[in-house]
């Protein structure tokens, strides 16, 4: 005989957060802070890389104790590399020695894996602190420090460790774009145009007419301040307008994973030589000719999304140390993955997803359809 108890924990919890575009917002910030945009709060932790402590960390922290608040400054070396459950767990053991409780605060100030990171951190310190995200790349800006997604990478793949957890807000400091090295800028830019191919095909032709305005061909940063903001602003509408319907990724938003199935695979293979959105923009070159050769993009879409990304300056072909074996057999290690078969997401057209049987929007791809694509590229 047994008996049995139920317990009933159905709740509607709100995890709406404000997103600030703007120029040098750490005066912003600290008005936040004071009218309480984080309650019960002690004391607050700014995680950073190496980088970034010295162009911002210091300054925000220096603001911080000018302005009363208890704060102090916990950064590790800059990179993918660093990204990792043992850089969390040396950081959740800096934190703990110096007496940080559930009554703290997490400041990201930074890039995508800085973001990435010290959310995943606030996650899981006292089981979940509120945390705020202050980007200081495009990229962080396009992808990282929208929508609530933390992890870390493990030497079989990307992302696959981490927790859901939304910052209490956003800011997107365009002044900080002004020092990133155009390679970093660069890679912003593949998840800028990943986000035009998803959902937006006016916003896409506006980066094939303006790209020149954010850098030029030869490589010098222009970085024209109404076409960054466009971008900034666009980015934000378009990764929300996904995430909105599907927080927790049960199946829309696997669209924003467009170029990410082989991308992710040689951003790990290359060593994290290549940037992420350096391995994405590869990535997203792979799919639009798969999707092409199944029929859900013409060749002159196809060329369309190459040329924007050559024009942006970023790679399309796969590096020649990465045999197609080894790119097929890291794909099976995609968080998409589903008994055993690897999946992509497709872009139908410019500006739109196509969806599958049953409204799914990942389908299964044949190793031999896979491996026949790969070869075909190369060649």
């Amino acid at each position: 005989m047994s008996t049995n108890f139920r317990v009933g924990l159905q709740k509607v919890v709100d995890h709406s957060y404000d997103i600030e575009i703007g120029e040098g917002l750490f005066g912003a910030l600290i008005e936040d802070l004071k009218h309480g945009i984080v309650e019960n709060v002690s004391k607050f932790a700014i995680v950073t890389d190496s980088k970034v402590e010295a162009l911002y960390g210091q300054a925000l922290l220096e603001q911080l104790h000018q302005n009363d608040f208890q704060a102090e400054l916990f950064s590790f070396p800059a990179g993918e590399k660093s990204k990792t459950r043992e850089t969390k767990a040396q950081l959740e053991d800096r934190l703990l020695s110096r007496s940080y409780g559930r009554d703290c605060c997490i400041l990201a100030i930074g890039g995508g894996a800085v973001t990435d990171l010290a959310g995943f951190l606030a996650g899981t310190f006292g089981r979940g602190v509120p945390s705020l995200n202050y980007a200081t790349t495009l990229l962080a800006a396009a992808d990282a420090s929208i929508g609530g997604k933390t992890g870390v990478n493990t030497p079989v793949a990307t992302n696959l460790i981490g927790v859901f957890h939304q910052p209490k807000k956003v800011y997107i400091d365009l002044a900080t774009w002004k020092t990133l090295p155009v390679r970093e800028l660069r890679s912003g830019l593949a998840e800028t145009i990943k986000h035009a191919c998803i959902a937006d095909a006016d916003f896409f032709e506006f980066l094939e007419q303006n790209m020149e305005r954010v850098v030029s061909s030869d490589g010098e940063l222009v970085l024209d301040r109404e076409v960054c903001e466009r971008i900034a602003f666009h980015n934000c509408e378009i990764k929300y307008s996904v995430v909105e319907k599907d927080e927790l990724e049960s199946n829309l938003r696997q669209i924003l994973n467009l170029g990410h199935t082989a991308g992710r695979a040689l951003e790990a293979l290359s060593g994290y030589e290549l940037l992420h959105g350096e391995a994405i923009a590869i990535g997203l070159a792979v799919q639009v000719q798969l999707a092409e050769q199944l029929g859900y993009v013409t060749a002159d879409q196809t060329q369309r999304v190459i040329a924007l990304l050559k024009k942006a300056g970023l790679p399309t072909e796969i590096p020649a140390t990465i045999t197609n074996r080894m790119l097929i057999d890291k794909m099976y290690t995609d968080k998409k993955v589903r008994k055993g078969r690897i999946r992509f997401v497709f872009q139908a057209g410019i500006g739109a997803m196509k969806s599958f049987e049953g409204g799914a929007y990942s389908t299964p791809v044949e190793e031999q359809v896979l491996s026949e694509l790969l070869n075909k590229i190369r060649s």
